[in-house]
């Protein structure tokens, strides 16, 4: 089951089209979905969340907690809409690319991806591509 959060005025749009996407992109993986929510906020809602729960102070697009058990993937993944659209300015993309980018960095994160080193970082990205290529074509 995959839920959707908001915590600001925004609303992810085509929701089945995301959510058929993220099982697929699960499955691909070999992955079940158990529980996933995707909690979408500001950037005060995520920076408070990084300073509460990880001791971090800074802003981030992305914070996944991990409830995963085996091959059933369940967590909760916070992302900042503010951030997303900061940062798809940034590099170039339109909204609706960094915001799927980031939701598929989310679940690769629950499916045991990490991104702490330039190695697993080349992985990630790797794998957020063909992500982004499965939601082109399940559209």
């Amino acid at each position: 089951m995959i839920n959707l959060n908001y915590e600001l005025d925004f609303e992810l749009p085509h929701v089945t089209t995301y959510t058929q996407w993220a099982e697929a992109c699960c499955a691909v993986e070999g992955f079940t979905i158990g529980t996933i929510n995707f909690i979408f906020c500001d950037d005060a809602y995520l920076l408070k969340m990084n300073q509460d729960y990880l001791d971090h102070d800074y802003y981030t697009d992305i914070i996944t907690f991990d409830y995963v058990q085996g091959k059933v993937i369940s967590g909760d993944i916070f992302i900042s809409v503010e951030r997303v659209r900061e940062n798809a300015d940034t590099y170039g993309d339109g909204f609706n690319e960094e915001l799927t980018r980031v939701m598929a960095h989310g679940l690769l994160h629950l499916m045991g991806y990490k991104d702490g080193n330039r190695t697993d970082k080349a992985l990630m990205r790797k794998k957020e591509e063909e992500k982004l290529k499965m939601f082109h074509v399940e559209r």
